[in-house]
């Protein structure tokens, strides 16, 4: 069960190998948006995002209590990847990463400089999945999900840290990929016994989660083709969406349009580079300026792995 006790032990799991990230309120960012705005900045871990945490944990406890594992497998799209790459080695494990093809090519260098191994198969990160499951009985190497318990509670180190330094927060807005980030959140703002609202985001070329939380029930996409990689889901998982369902307020859709102009604005009025998941909690605050203003309001700068080329072109305006 991911309680405080189980999230302040996931915290000093995390902490042996990296310091707490910081938050911040830029003045550049309060003008902007017109609120108090404070940003969680995990796009400042080893693996510039908030994945590594969750990694820490799983491997942790996966060397600990399930030995004889020789490798671990996943797929991503590449923050998750890089994740469990750093974690595998740290552990002495073989790590195999499935990506789909077209993946970011900054993102397969990083994975592979950390140690893993990489395929590329399948035209998105569902179809790489697949793969990954049947690689994963063919060679006898542990699967390491997109979503699990331990991965929620390690990613929750992070909120619990923004939850703790900053007192008060009205609202809280969260990328949701898969999930892990926005259930480490909802549980570490219910350990607290706070009552600070946590809003989802999505792009809207890759909306299934706002149409299941709508729905009551999981609702798969055709396509999730968004430049916003890091959220670029069809199928939802129905354990997050049951957690997000009752610990979410909304969950807000934003273009990548828009997402485009917040990596930008991250630049301009912080020197930050936000990959396009990493700014769409930005993106949605901007899109609900009037409803936000004067309010103290937190956004989670969740990763900056964005490809040199992609994010040139950001820069001079255009979205993709």
């Amino acid at each position: 069960m991911t309680d405080l006790a189980a999230i302040e032990a996931a915290a000093e799991r995390v902490h042996g190998t990296m310091a707490p990230t910081p938050q911040y309120r830029w003045p550049l960012l309060c003008t902007r948006t017109g609120a108090e705005v404070w940003v969680k900045h995990e796009n400042h871990t080893p693996t510039g995002a908030f994945k590594v945490r969750g990694g820490l944990v799983y491997m942790a406890d996966l060397a600990t209590r399930r030995g004889g594992v020789a490798g671990v497998i996943a797929a991503t799209r590449g923050n998750h990847g890089q994740s469990i790459a750093f974690a595998a080695r740290a552990y002495g494990l073989r790590a195999v990463i499935v990506v789909p093809h077209g993946n970011s090519v900054e993102k397969n260098r990083a994975m592979r400089a950390l140690g893993a191994e990489l395929i590329e198969h399948g035209h998105d990160f569902n179809a790489a999945q697949e793969h990954a499951v049947a690689l994963a009985a063919k060679e006898g190497l542990h699967m390491v999900p997109s979503f699990h318990e331990l991965l929620v509670r390690g990613v929750a180190t992070y909120s619990l840290e923004l939850l703790r330094a900053v007192s008060d927060l009205d609202t809280v807005y969260v990328p949701i990929g898969l999930g892990s980030g926005i259930c480490g959140m909802i549980a570490a703002r219910n350990a607290l016994g706070l009552r600070t609202r946590i809003v989802g985001v999505v792009a809207e070329r890759a909306a299934a989660y706002a149409l299941s939380f709508a729905a009551g029930k999981p609702v798969a996409t055709d396509c999730a083709d968004t430049m916003a990689d890091g959220v670029a889901v069809r199928i939802p998982d129905a354990q997050a969406l049951a957690i997000i369902r009752t610990g979410a307020e909304r969950i807000v859709t934003v273009t990548d349009a828009e997402i485009a102009a917040a990596m930008r604005a991250y630049f301009a009025d912080t020197h930050n580079v936000a990959e396009g998941a990493g700014a769409a909690a930005l993106a949605a605050l901007i899109q609900e300026r009037e409803r936000m203003a004067g309010r103290r309001v937190g956004v989670v700068l969740s990763g900056g792995n964005v490809d040199t080329a992609l994010y040139q072109r950001i820069l001079a305006g255009s979205e993709a």
